[in-house]
């Protein structure tokens, strides 16, 4: 299992091996990187910079405020719950310095969504934008949640523009929907006063958990991966080792996707690492402003996902947009068609890079090397990684048969927060993806299909069990059982098949049941009645039968 045939296509210059120890903890990079670039541009959002100077002096006001005001202690878990924005840095760089771990969370969740994953993580404060407060009224009550700091989109933007985009926000597009959160916290005040309060910096060591990147698990219940200093420090450095080939000078690097999904955020960490500028979208469904902000600059390396990229190529006016800048567009999050890949090349020049990970992966295991890549690969493993295919009882299949992929390597999570992770790992500390895969002979990988019943919609895990059990709650439902059938814009989309209790239950009454307790991209797309549904002969629901026999 130790041979890395791979290597051989490594480029000249990429080390088989980093030492994840360079650094002791996340902090350590960041106290180097926000130094080093004082002077230079760090972060964009709106058409505001932020540099980084005043990055690292914005954060230390926020991590003040945490541990003097806010009585937080290291190992807290603070969750951070807001769109694209230039607070998010802040919140993340200032959780860092006071030794807090962050829980990502996503704003599109529903209330029951929000409850689980705080109670689970037994988060104490959270950050939240105004516009997603209103769901936290209804379940704070059920948490641990005793510190609540509110922001609005506008808030770091400045002068008129701030009050603009803000009053725009609440009461134009009337976006922030009214919510009453006695002793909520304003985000602007904080970041105030956190200016005439004593910072004091906390030694990290590197097995802290530094991140709960929540995610649905072969079981479909929302688990929070443990991720650790040195969890994302290797990876970080893994992602250098190969990337400081192909962008030997400064950059600018547009990142569209939310930083509450993992690829997003470790794109913006590993692009300041470097010390180049990150341009944030905040709503990339906005694809007129999308391209105003693709010329308002060039734009050296682009971050995003197919849905994202077949969306702009089929806009009309993509092709007012100079790409000659670009060097470089990584897809993530979910696959790359290829023919996808292929347009995009003939816009740009260039093909869509596309790697592969987890969130139990920080997030990243393996990538196409820029130039040379290869349609419906995954690429090669990264530095000090190996990945292993394996049958069911975790022993290696043949060179080019299917099984299930499996990883190793210091950005492998330490497993599930508060959960039995007995079955996560094969001996050896081998990670089971749950994704079935094959090796070709030099070592590049290719995904042929899930192991589980995972659903995956636009970059996001959906997992049937969730779906099924949320629907069987409605009184007028007998059985369910969800599928995920081919998506011409989702990759997949959920098909949920429904036996009624009542035979008055429409189809609308079921979406609108669903769009109260679901996320969008959890909400069943295709509904489909049935009299009953196919099952074993111990009464387990055969999805593989109804999958078999799907149509949209």
């Amino acid at each position: 299992m130790s041979n890395r045939p791979w290597l051989a296509s490594y480029p000249e210059g990429m080390p088989a091996e980093i030492n994840p120890d360079k650094y002791t903890s996340l902090l350590e990079i960041f106290n180097e990187t926000l130094t080093a670039n004082k002077h230079k541009p760090a972060i964009e959002n709106m058409g505001k910079v932020l540099s980084f100077a005043e990055l690292d002096e914005l954060s230390k006001n926020m991590a003040a405020y945490f541990q003097n005001k806010m009585e937080l202690k290291p190992g807290d878990r603070i969750a951070v719950q807001m769109p694209n924005c230039l607070q998010y840095p802040i919140v993340f760089i200032g959780a860092l310095r006071a030794g807090l771990i962050v829980v990502n969370t996503n704003p599109l969740y529903t209330p029951r969504e929000m409850e689980h994953q705080f109670r689970d993580s037994g988060a104490k404060a959270i950050i939240i934008a105004a516009n997603f407060a209103y769901n936290l009224e209804k379940i704070i009550a059920t948490t641990e949640i005793k510190k609540v700091v509110i922001t609005e989109l506008g808030d770091m933007l400045g002068g008129l523009k701030k009050h603009l985009v803000n009053f725009v926000v609440k009461r134009v597009k009337k976006m922030v929907p009214p919510y009453n959160l006695p002793g909520a916290l304003s985000f602007s005040k904080i970041l105030e006063e956190g200016k005439s309060l004593p910072y004091k910096e906390v030694k990290a060591n590197a097995e802290d958990v530094v991140l709960l990147q929540y995610t649905g698990g072969t079981t479909g219940l929302s688990k929070g991966a443990q991720l650790t200093h040195r969890n994302l420090v290797a990876n970080l450095l893994q992602g250098e080792a190969l990337l400081k080939i192909y962008f030997p000078k400064e950059a600018t690097t547009l990142v569209p996707l939310p930083l509450y999904h993992i690829t997003a955020l470790y794109g913006a960490l590993i692009f300041l690492k470097f010390g180049f500028k990150v341009v944030l979208i905040t709503n990339p469904k906005d694809l007129p402003g999308f391209i105003k902000t693709l010329k308002s600059q060039p734009i050296h390396v682009m971050i995003g996902v197919n849905t994202l990229f077949n969306a702009l190529l089929n806009h009309p006016k993509i092709k007012e947009v100079d790409f000659t800048p670009l060097r470089a567009t990584i897809g993530g999050g979910m696959a790359i068609q290829d023919v996808v890949s292929e347009r995009w090349k003939e816009l740009t020049g260039h093909f869509i890079t596309q790697g592969y990970g987890l969130s139990e992966t920080s997030p990243l295991l393996s990538i196409n090397l820029l130039g040379s890549e290869r349609p419906s690969s995954i690429g090669v493993p990264f530095s000090s990684t190996d990945i292993a295919i394996m049958d069911d009882n975790g022993n290696p299949v043949a060179m080019g048969e299917a099984g299930e992929l499996c990883a190793r390597g210091p950005q492998v999570f330490k497993g599930y927060w508060n959960r039995d992770n007995s079955d996560v790992f094969y001996p050896g500390g081998w990670f089971k993806t749950g994704d079935v895969a094959i090796m070709e002979p030099d070592g590049y990988f290719k995904i042929v299909d899930r192991k589980k019943d995972m659903i995956l919609v636009s970059g996001f895990n959906v997992y049937p069990n969730e779906i099924e059990a949320i629907v069987a709650m409605h009184p007028k439902v007998l059985e369910a059982a969800a599928i995920g059938v081919p998506d011409e814009y989702s990759t997949e989309a959920v098909k949920l098949f429904v036996v009624k209790k009542d035979e008055s239950l429409t189809e609308q009454e079921l979406k609108d049941f669903c769009k109260e307790n679901m996320v969008n991209y959890k909400r069943p797309k295709h509904i489909e009645f049935r009299m009953d549904l196919p099952k074993t002969n111990v009464g387990k629901i055969l999805r593989r039968a109804l999958r078999d026999g799907a149509t949209a």
